[in-house]
């Protein structure tokens, strides 16, 4: 019977749930050291986990996307983030600093190249990686595609998102004094790193729930990110932000794209993605000979949505097939 049979649970469309055989704290310089696991078959073809944010950390539920037989899954949190140290840390912590890490985990596992999995954030670094280190890259699986453009931190921190949401802005932008509201993440940035904890907390637990109260079209309202976490995602990602990214220019990752076009993968996107509007996806999939664009109706952006959930175990279920 096919697995996907009659089943409309997200965790239904997951492999089981597996324990690491192989846990560490890898030393990366900087001060910062990172945590990385490995699970499923140590001789399968490797994948790396590419966690979202900038600043989320893995979690368990990310090593069940792979048949755990045919994959060697290997997940890491990134800098500052999860159980790496320091937490919360931005210093020495840019795109280019994980960009060395991912590839310092490939060697540390005498690992010629593998396929690389990631979401929003994650599909982010992933495609930089991937023009970074085109020759190490078999296979790109994408989800909630976020481009890091200024078009799109205006969508989500300028209004754009608001307009679908406003009375979730409104609890966002009210922390605000209004002559600030021009530019809510510079606005932010003084708030999250103050040095008063209890000021940092506060706006880093309002930037943790206004992105995550649009992540998934089932969201009811209710519940808050834990302290340390939201902390540590929303220092991080407004840091990443602050910085558009540590890009060259506005647009780099779709110019180029020509470093990447020969390589096989698939896009898979929510219709109703808040966070990430399928527009950059359908645009990334036209720079992308080589890239399947999967857009998933009834589905917004979390990694957990049963559609996105189910298009991505094909999706990798079909590369360990071919």
């Amino acid at each position: 019977m096919d697995k996907f049979s009659g089943q409309k649970s997200a965790v239904q469309y997951l492999y089981p749930s597996l324990d690491p055989f192989d846990q560490r704290i890898m030393e990366v310089g900087d001060g910062h050291s990172l945590y990385v696991e490995q699970c499923g078959n140590p001789q399968g073809v490797p994948v790396i986990v590419l966690h979202g944010g900038p600043g989320g950390g893995c979690s368990p539920a990310m090593r069940r996307y792979f048949d755990p037989q045919y994959y060697r899954i290997i997940l890491f949190d990134q800098r500052g983030c999860g159980r790496s140290r320091p937490k919360s840390s931005v210093e020495h912590n840019t795109t280019w600093h994980l960009v060395a890490d991912i590839e310092r985990i490939r060697a540390e596992f005498e690992i010629d190249s593998w396929v690389v999995f990631g979401g929003s954030w994650g599909a982010t670094l992933a495609l930089i990686y991937a023009q970074t280190h085109p020759s190490s890259v078999t296979f790109l699986a994408l989800r909630g595609v976020f481009l890091m453009t200024r078009v799109e931190l205006d969508w989500f921190y300028g209004g754009g998102a608001g307009q679908f949401w406003p009375d979730v802005w409104k609890t966002f932008v009210d922390l605000i004094p209004l002559e600030e509201r021009d530019d809510l993440i510079l606005a932010y940035q003084k708030r999250l790193f103050c040095g008063d904890m209890a000021v940092e907390h506060r706006y880093a637990q309002a930037w943790a729930s206004w992105e995550n109260s649009l992540a998934s079209v089932y969201y009811q309202g209710g519940g808050s990110a834990p302290g340390d976490y939201a902390r540590a995602f929303a220092r991080i990602e407004n840091h990443y932000f602050s910085n558009e990214g540590f890009l060259e220019f506005d647009g780099q990752i779709l110019a180029h794209m020509d470093r990447i076009a020969h390589i096989p993968g698939v896009i898979v996107q929510g219709r109703y993605d808040m966070i990430c509007p399928p527009q950059r996806a359908w645009e990334l999939s036209h720079k992308w000979p080589a890239g399947e664009l999967q857009i998933i109706r009834n589905a917004g952006h979390a990694l957990s949505e049963p559609g996105i959930s189910e298009a991505l175990v094909r999706a990798m279920d079909r590369f360990a097939a071919r």
